[in-house]
């Protein structure tokens, strides 16, 4: 099928750069305002908004029916999610009014695990250019978008042919030994995503935590983004800061304000937390 540009218009509750840029996930580069290079599933996507349009350059219909809806969940009806939130805790309006337009992304599970192993004790920006530096290395090439070039995040099999050296090398730190053993374990299926994804919370996150490295936090990240269980709550720096100000008198425990969001949010956790997360990051909640 011939590529063209496939154009989407009156998207409700999507904005590319908020759900982008929101720290769910670090394999895309700015290209220009409301413009992005996206790299999922070993594919490459050119994607732009303009007002209510969203343009997929070079991509089939087949390829957005096949990977981009779901990636960017775009079958998500978040009316009806907001409107539940809403009916739990009016306090998520503001957050929700301002970050009105970020989706929680369908990502692919070993990279997302590897993703967030590297993202302890990281900003942004470092945990991007570790990524995209192990892609380059180990990954396919996938295309240019004007100069800049983009690969595909390295499977399993052929990051367990890689050396602590040679991940160190790539600025992973005191976090390398921790990517091989995840790379282990994937490998030989003692952590297996279909297994992972059939499990209740407590179980999937049990089985995470084998991994080492891998704590609470990191844990609940990759169920949330790439296990699809919405329901899970990561707490992290941010995050306590925020819930702290918005929802406590002073500091309490992570695991008071784990019990409140799960009674809070239920089912729709995740969402909840992406919300105030960003929110809190860009109005520097909490400092």
């Amino acid at each position: 099928m011939e590529k063209g540009n496939y154009v989407l218009n009156s998207v409700e509750d999507f904005d590319v750069g908020q759900t982008l840029e929101c720290g769910q996930c670090f394999h895309f580069k700015k290209i220009d305002e409301n413009e992005y290079g996206v790299v999922a599933f070993g594919k490459l996507l050119h994607i732009k908004q303009e007002n209510n349009f969203i343009i997929f350059y070079d991509t089939t219909e087949e390829e957005y029916e096949n990977i981009w809806k779901n990636y960017f969940d775009l079958d998500r009806n978040y009316s009806e999610i907001k409107k539940y939130l809403l009916k739990k805790d009016n306090k998520l309006k503001l957050a929700m009014d301002t970050m009105w337009g970020v989706r929680i992304l369908n990502q692919e599970f070993f990279e997302i695990l590897i993703s967030f192993i590297i993202s302890q004790n990281k900003q942004i920006p470092h945990i991007k250019q570790i990524v995209a530096t192990i892609s380059r290395k180990y990954g396919n090439y996938l295309g240019k978008i004007g100069e800049e070039e983009f690969f595909g995040f390295p499977s399993c099999e052929r990051m367990s042919d890689i050396s602590l050296e040679d991940l160190k090398e790539c600025k992973t730190g005191f976090r390398a030994p921790y990517i091989m053993d995840a790379v282990s374990k994937v490998c030989d299926k003692t952590i297996d995503e279909a297994i992972l994804k059939a499990a209740n919370m407590n179980v999937c996150l049990e089985n995470l935590q084998q991994i080492k490295g891998v704590g609470e936090k990191i844990g609940n990240c990759v169920m949330l983004f790439g296990l699809e269980k919405r329901e899970a709550f990561p707490i992290d720096v941010w995050i306590k800061r925020i819930m702290e100000f918005m929802y406590f008198e002073g500091e309490v425990s992570k695991d008071e304000i784990a019990a409140f969001a799960k009674k809070r949010f239920g089912k729709y956790g995740g969402y909840a937390q992406q919300y105030l997360f960003y929110y809190g990051r860009e109005m520097k909640m909490g400092k």
